[in-house]
């Protein structure tokens, strides 16, 4: 069993990692974050806030002393993290050797396609909110932008920041918007998961008359509509295995016992887990 000595104070006032929509309140917890979330990072990591929250809120003077050259003089990301994780000394020197690796090759990426992963990043995290609003300001720089700089096409990534947001419409429940989302991806690939998707969100958002109606006009992709059908089963059969259900079947037994108390207790649990989830998608 290991024991480590913190380093610095515990701050009152926490640090905000841009991008990560992450607060740290100590220097452990920033190393973890950095080192935990290395290919998400950039250069917005290198500022002068968080090289005072280091100095005044964890008490750390010479440390920030250390990185302040590094901040006002475009010295390399990787370098930076790695005297942050030196000087704590979380890590062991090859864990801090694999952070410095991934730094160099995100390097390599541009400054949109960065932006993308963390915001995919808040989508993993059911941030979802937070990711819609950070893949429309995407896409406002993408037209600034254009391609330039991109590692892949521009086309290429429009699509996935398209199709990434219409995942986190999905994920709230608001299938007109998410598929408005995966039909812009498909115009621009003409791949038909894409398609599939947007189908999927029809089928979803309108009455079963008006869905069929829907379907019968889509020959094009008639092939497509069989395969979401037989999607939709599968799914089916999985949803009534998830723990959700479970505690649905759970509390109807409890009903059909007469055993009043279990019943209700039940349904507070499932309404606790419910709002605790709501939050969560919609927090920032």
């Amino acid at each position: 069993m290991k024991a480590y000595l913190c380093v610095g104070e515990y701050s009152s006032v926490p640090y905000l990692i841009q991008g990560l929509e992450t607060r740290v309140y100590c220097m452990e917890e920033l190393c973890y974050c950095l080192k935990e979330n290395a290919f998400l990072l950039d250069r917005t990591l290198m500022n002068d806030e968080l090289l005072g929250w280091i100095r005044t809120r964890c008490g750390l003077p010479d440390l920030a002393d250390f990185l302040d050259p590094m901040v006002h003089r475009q010295g390399s990301l990787s370098t930076y993290v790695s005297a942050i994780l030196q000087y704590v000394g979380l890590y062991e020197a090859d864990v801090i050797r694999q952070v410095e690796q991934i730094l160099r090759r995100g390097a390599s990426l541009s400054s949109l396609e960065k932006r993308k992963e963390q915001i995919d990043y808040l989508v993993k995290k059911k941030k979802y909110l937070a990711a819609i609003r950070g893949y429309d300001g995407l896409l406002l720089r993408w037209e600034e932008f254009g391609e330039k700089g991109l590692s892949v096409s521009g086309e290429e990534l429009k699509a996935g920041i398209y199709h990434n947001k219409g995942v986190a419409y999905a994920r709230l429940m608001l299938y007109e918007q998410a598929g408005d989302s995966f039909l812009s991806a498909y115009r621009i690939t003409g791949n038909e998961e894409e398609y599939l998707c947007f189908l999927a969100t029809k089928r979803l958002s309108l009455p079963e008359r008006q869905y069929v109606s829907f379907a019968s006009g889509e020959m094009e992709h008639y092939e497509l509509t069989l395969e979401l059908e037989k999607k939709m089963e599968e799914l089916q059969k999985e949803f009534l295995l998830q723990p959700e259900m479970l505690m649905i079947r759970q509390r109807q037994a409890y009903r059909d016992a007469g055993d009043e108390r279990s019943y209700h207790e039940e349904g507070e649990n499932m309404t606790r887990m419910l709002k605790n989830s709501y939050r969560q998608s919609v927090g920032e």
